[in-house]
């Protein structure tokens, strides 16, 4: 059997969390693959919403295998707070919910690295989450990390020590006050709880049960935000193309399937870094508010800006997307006039390229469309799309050359159109 994919064409929050879990229905597994509780995937059905942040949004499905791989970066605490959460609303998440030994812990002091470093770049902060995901990769790169399977040694405290003892030297370089000591007590403790889980080898686990399953890899973030991909150097520390969902679980190339791209009818982005079609006017403040641009995991306002074709272009290249998904059509209902950005300007020059150069002036070069002028949230099927929407749907398409498979008009998980 093979593995289908869903990523973030965009800079995430394009909605993954919804449609992971309008299609977990087909996918007997559903795995998380990097990343880690700097993702906020937002769920709503049955009148209840729900945010996860490192649970793959398959944990709502019966008799549904939720694996979180290798590549992901785990914090027990939050773990224990989301997983804890999830079972007050009547699902059993010890019952379906898989770790793999591999995947690396973030430590209290990973957070306090995380803070240090972010408030030393001053102008230059990239908007890091502050959730000690950076500096967790950096371990994990650096050989240094500690991993799920190691809570599990006799030794453990001992490696913990000698890893906090580094992270106390590291910190030296830093003007930052603060607490070695801070949550510890609280993160051992949630260490005790993770071990109440089904701990696995992933890669063995993941490539068993695909003998007789398929399975769903659910990405966080969005490809923009790809650590080589993406507008260095403000992007995550992960990989979050499709490849990353090979490493990230330990499966070969040859078992992947469909790669679902997911993107908004515009564009978001929250943090710092380029954004050639970001609104700083009132229509993205319409955008912001009508959308409920605000972070799922920080609360942040997002950036705003209307529909950028090249950087979808570039995303389906490096992602190989085969099936495209289109989220919060709704948003843009009562719009007159609707742009998309068709190509760049970027140092005087015309090109429909992402550019290499973080820092470029880039300027974008705008089509106009006629707004729908539609109330989408009320459609039940593609039939009953406007034409303008259907017309806006079509040059995205053409423009593209991949097929839009789903349009999403509304939060509730019913209110998905397969066109």
């Amino acid at each position: 059997m093979k593995v289908d994919v869903v990523l973030g064409l965009q800079w995430g929050d394009e909605g993954k969390g919804k449609i992971v879990d309008v299609l977990a229905k087909n996918y007997p597994v559903i795995c998380r693959f990097q990343g880690g509780p700097n993702a906020g995937h937002s769920l709503q059905f049955s009148k209840k919403s729900f945010v996860l942040h490192s649970v793959p949004a398959g944990v709502f499905r019966k008799n549904t295998v939720n694996i979180i791989g290798n590549g992901v970066v785990l914090d027990p605490i939050i773990f224990k707070e989301e997983t804890e959460a999830i079972a007050k609303m009547g699902v059993d998440p010890t019952k379906n919910v898989v770790i793999s030994k591999r995947a690396h812990l973030i430590l209290p002091t990973h957070r306090i690295m995380d803070a240090a470093s972010e408030a030393s770049k001053g102008k230059g902060k990239i908007g890091s989450t502050l959730k000690g995901i950076g500096p967790t990769y950096m371990d994990k790169t650096g050989r240094n990390g500690l991993r799920v399977g190691d809570a599990l040694a006799k030794d453990f405290k001992k490696r913990f020590n000698a890893l906090k003892a580094k992270h106390i030297e590291y910190l030296k370089q830093f003007d930052f006050q603060y607490d070695p000591s801070q949550n510890e007590k609280e993160w051992m403790k949630a260490i005790e709880y993770l071990k109440k889980f089904k701990i696995v080898d992933g890669e063995y686990e993941l490539n068993n049960l695909l003998k007789t399953k398929k399975a769903l890899a659910e990405g966080a973030q969005g490809t923009m935000l790809d650590v080589d991909f993406g507008a260095y150097p403000f992007v995550t520390s992960s990989s979050t193309i499709c490849a990353g969902a090979c490493t990230g679980l330990g499966l070969a190339p040859s078992k992947i399937g469909k790669v679902y791209g997911v993107f908004k009818a515009y564009c978001t982005r929250v943090g710092s870094g380029p954004f050639p079609t970001e609104l700083l006017d009132s229509v993205g403040e319409d955008i912001r508010q009508k959308g409920h641009e605000f972070g799922a995991t920080t609360g942040r306002p997002r950036r705003t800006g209307w529909l950028d074709i090249p950087a979808l272009k570039f995303a389906i290249m490096v992602d190989g997307a085969t099936d495209l998904i289109m989220m919060k059509a709704d948003v843009l209902d009562s719009f007159d006039t609707i742009k998309v950005a068709t190509g760049y300007i970027v140092d005087g020059k015309k090109t429909d390229r992402v550019p290499f150069d973080t820092f470029s002036k880039i300027e974008p070069v705008y089509k106009e469309f006629k707004g729908w002028k539609t109330d989408l949230t009320k459609c039940k099927s593609a039939k009953e799309l406007p034409a303008a929407f259907k017309r806006y749907i079509a040059f995205i398409e053409k423009e593209l050359k991949v097929k839009i498979s789903y349009v999403s008009v509304g939060p509730d998980r019913s209110q998905t159109i397969k066109m």
